[in-house]
């Protein structure tokens, strides 16, 4: 029996293209458009769990950034490489990534940190914060409240630390938060940067 490192989206990966993966102007890529402000001009960026890279990496190649992306779903890598052709993307979990083997000047996380277990959560948050240049700038969604609820795409559990437990964890790996704020759809967003010494 193999193991689904993609919790449950490369089975739905069709539904998901068919859907949200292909909405480029979907949930996430208005306030997508209204954080890039906050970056520097030509910086590079690691989207984590990637998907097909509509919205997300597009809205942040139109801005004019240098994108990676990350997802470990195959069926979701590969239309991500139809989509962006030439534009480095690695199938593989985040837990086990090894991020390019570089650091980055921004990297976002939009509706995946609360798909992982707990304590791959707190891995990833930890090797985020490793992967960003000082004054990177971190984006991820995960609702305020402690917890858990079953995935309406994949019908697997997902879990949100909440709030208190996110911003403490990220302040000891050195982020400090910026703004928090909310889309149409209901999702919270925390917006960090990283300490400089």
């Amino acid at each position: 029996m193999s193991t689904d490192n993609s919790n449950g989206y490369e089975r739905k990966a069709r539904e998901f293209i068919a859907t949200r993966g292909s909405a480029v102007h979907g949930i996430g890529a208005h306030e997508l458009k209204q954080w890039v402000v906050h970056l520097k001009k030509g910086c590079t960026v690691l989207d984590l769990g990637c998907g097909t890279g509509i919205p997300g990496t597009k809205v942040l190649l139109d801005a004019g950034f240098s994108v990676y992306g990350v997802d470990a779903a195959p069926t979701m890598e590969a239309a991500f490489r139809k989509n962006f052709p030439g534009v480095p993307v690695a199938c593989e979990p985040v837990e086990t990534s090894v991020f390019f083997n570089r650091k980055f000047d921004a990297v976002v996380a939009i509706g995946l940190i609360f798909l992982l277990p707990a304590e791959s959560q707190e891995l990833v948050l930890k090797k985020v914060a490793g992967g960003l240049e000082e004054g990177g700038q971190f984006l991820f969604t995960a609702p305020t409240k402690t917890i858990t609820w079953i995935d309406v795409l994949t019908d697997r559990g997902s879990v949100s630390l909440g709030a208190e437990r996110y911003l403490a964890l990220l302040s000891g790996f050195g982020l400090k938060l910026v703004s928090e704020f909310e889309d149409e759809g209901d999702n919270h967003y925390y917006h960090l940067i990283k300490s400089t010494v």
